[in-house]
């Protein structure tokens, strides 16, 4: 069988995941082949000049023909945030399987409507959280799991870049118009959540702080305009397994590129993961020699999961696109699994748009907010 792949949007994020598909066809061993057959984006001839570039055998100016096409299984969404919601119910009412870019709704009822549509549906769904997919976060998740650094009573979590550093930015439609979410919270901090989600557990109540630092960018039509979405924000977290810890996210942060990571910290040790060194963990534990104390960096290799199928040797280092592309093979599995189900799903997805909302609350009434 083949898997008929409609993708809607062809900008970075489109590129990417156009990209993992072809590479993930070339790396694992799918359970089903996968086309990228049909493209759509803003008129047709962008469509066309990116369905030449990407692969694509068709090309259309119309996500609803997408959408509307029977011979497409799986409707891929890449476009801003904001058009989620209208094209993946589409999708799902006409029986389409989605992969869907983070984040996915601009807030929590959105993102609930989606997501009951969809299992009512009982249609597949996933969501592009990829940094779930490296090796060295299964391998964290391992260790914790294990019990080998005791009993978590601690999590420290970031996403930190600097591409809004500059006050003369023009204002981007999607991450800074507060009807697609509140700006570095959804688009960053929700990386962070999901990570906190994934490698501790349940979170069930936040003390955050949201701060608009430049309060004024220009617009594309040359005025002003005044900025009412989050440019960096620090929080307090309760897990529901007892552990405590913080979780932040900037935009502003001079110098960082992609500094998203974890320290955890348990009874009988603690482990570091650092995004900007994707193919490093760093782990101590209380048992070593007095004088010989230290972390342990580990390298990724073949013994973690999903790295052997692209290299067999180990600290050859995977890259970005690696990460989606292991992404579409869970992706693939699960459309085609007839009980499990891709993961992170849209119910996932919801769930850590939950805490995005606890967080832009609790920051709004300065005080501990559950996630109700």
């Amino acid at each position: 069988m083949t898997l008929r792949i409609g993708l809607i949007g062809s900008g970075y994020m489109g590129r990417a995941h156009a990209i993992a598909f072809a590479t993930a066809s070339a790396v694992f061993d799918l359970p089903d082949s996968v086309e990228l057959d049909l493209l759509a984006d803003a008129n047709a001839a962008l469509a066309a000049t990116a369905a030449r570039s990407l692969g694509f055998k068709r090309s259309t100016g119309d996500w609803r023909d997408l959408i509307d096409d029977p011979a497409i299984d799986i409707v891929d969404i890449t476009t801003p945030n904001l058009m989620h919601e209208e094209m993946a119910l589409a999708a799902i009412e006409a029986g389409k399987h989605v992969y869907c870019e983070k984040p996915l709704a601009p807030n929590a009822a959105v993102a609930k409507r989606m997501t009951e549509a969809a299992e009512k549906a009982g249609v597949k769904t996933m969501v592009g959280f990829n940094y779930l997919k490296n090796p060295v976060t299964a391998l964290a998740k391992e260790i914790i799991d294990s019990g080998e650094i005791g009993d978590v009573f601690s999590f420290r979590g970031a996403h930190a870049e600097d591409y809004m550093l500059d006050a003369n930015t023009l204002v981007s439609p999607w991450r800074l118009d507060p009807r697609s979410g509140d700006g570095v919270v959804a688009d960053l901090g929700s990386h962070a959540v999901s990570l906190a989600r994934h490698v501790i557990g349940p979170i069930v109540s936040v003390a955050a702080d949201c701060r608009t630092i430049i309060d004024e960018r220009p617009t594309t039509q040359g005025t002003t305009m005044k900025i009412e979405v989050t440019d960096e924000v620090d929080a307090l977290v309760r897990f529901a397994s007892g552990a405590r810890g913080t979780i932040g996210a900037s935009w502003l942060a001079a110098g960082r590129k992609m500094a998203l990571g974890f320290e955890v910290r348990g009874t009988k040790g603690s482990l570091v993961v650092d995004f900007e060194r994707l193919n490093e963990l760093r782990l101590y534990t209380t048992d070593q020699t007095v004088g010989r104390e230290g972390y342990k960096l580990l390298l990724a290799g073949p013994a973690h999961k999903d790295y052997v199928d692209f290299c067999p040797a180990p600290g050859h280092q995977l890259g970005f696109n690696d990460l989606k592309a292991i992404e579409i093979k869970d992706l693939v599995e699960g459309v085609v699994s007839g009980e499990n189900s891709p993961a992170p799903d849209f119910r996932e997805a919801y769930e850590v748009q939950r805490v995005i909302d606890a967080m832009i609350e609790s920051s709004r009434r300065d005080t501990w907010t559950d996630i109700a």
